[in-house]
């Protein structure tokens, strides 16, 4: 999908990709001696300056588009990369199973975890299936249920973020969305075993946060956490959606990842290889498997009490505020 899927901005690489690609055919077959020798250790490199030089200036705007790449890795790719002994889990034992969100006991590291994680799809029909990537309420409640059965065998729980949001649909509704999420805020923030998370791409409102109530959260550079999406905030703000209301929007979000941890909404950023996880998946696999393993060997070993005390002042410090010296504030009647 990558190969015809090309970014605005990554526009002025494709000549030089075309050379990196005919290069790579001479060096898999036998030379031409027509044709002038390629050197594709040179070409690599300049590829990769260039990408470092683009994804330096990326703009907001810019870095949804990346957390949104069709080929940028998915829950799914991640559990196959970095967790060993996973075993699936389905159904919320209400309603039924909800694909875009993926749930199991695996290995990550050195600890045994449950592996929670939305999942878009890659294929068309997947897609459908996964309602790309926004989970209905029988979805958060499936994850609800698989965090108790952890916390039950004492096993921290670690959450993949990758959604544009809850799916708003009228069915989502009638079955209890916002109830299931909420539900979920609140059994979190109360579960006595570690929860870490990583948003690996998109990271929308209440869809986001009902996987990621956490002791620790990252980030991947290039994905984004805001309470909107750009669109939605430009559709309330400015009556339409369009390139230029979107790109406002997604600067006043303030969404990516140096603005969340500048914020304090998030503890760490985890950094992409020149050019997004797309063109490197293995890497950033190892990079989150890192990530999580050094995060959980700190806290495994803290009391419960402690551990929901930290959870509960971590959150309550979030838009905290200060007076400025001089200033009345309004007192309450």
């Amino acid at each position: 999908m990558s190969a015809f899927y090309t970014l605005e901005f990554e526009k002025p690489l494709a000549d030089l990709e075309r050379r990196i690609k005919q290069a790579e055919q001479q060096v898999g077959s036998a030379p031409d001696p027509a044709a002038p020798p390629a050197d594709l250790p040179a070409l690599l490199a300049e590829r990769d300056a260039m990408l470092t030089d683009i994804y330096s200036r990326l703009t907001p705007w810019d870095t949804v588009r990346v957390a949104r790449h069709p080929s940028r890795p998915q829950t799914r790719d991640y559990i196959a990369m970095m967790c060993r002994d996973f075993v699936e889990l389905h159904g919320d034992r209400r309603f039924g199973d909800d694909p875009a969100l993926v749930t199991g006991f695996g290995r990550i590291g050195a600890h045994r975890c449950m592996v929670i994680g939305h999942q878009k799809g890659r294929e068309t029909a997947e897609k459908v299936a996964c309602h790309f990537g926004c989970a209905h309420p029988e979805g958060y409640r499936k994850a609800l249920a698989k965090m108790r059965l952890a916390a039950k065998f004492k096993v921290p729980v670690v959450t993949l973020v990758d959604t544009p949001g809850a799916y708003p649909g009228l069915e989502a509704e009638q079955r209890g969305q916002a109830e299931a999420i909420a539900v979920n805020l609140l059994e979190m923030s109360r579960l006595p075993v570690p929860i870490v998370s990583v948003v690996i791409g998109e990271g929308g409102s209440g869809g986001a946060l009902g996987i990621a109530v956490a002791d620790r959260v990252a980030m991947l550079q290039h994905s984004w956490y805001s309470v909107i999406s750009p669109e939605g905030c430009a559709a309330i703000l400015w009556k339409q959606a369009n390139e230029q209301t979107n790109s406002a929007a997604a600067k006043s979000l303030k969404l990516t990842a140096s603005d969340n941890i500048e914020l304090g909404i998030i503890e760490d950023i985890i950094p992409e290889p020149p050019g997004g996880a797309h063109r490197a998946k293995d890497v950033v696999a190892r990079r989150i498997e890192r990530w999580v393993s050094d995060t959980l060997d700190g806290l495994k070993d803290l009391d419960p009490t402690v551990l929901l005390e930290r959870r509960y002042q971590r959150f309550r410090k979030m838009g905290s505020m200060a007076a400025t010296p001089g200033t009345d504030l309004p007192q309450a009647e």
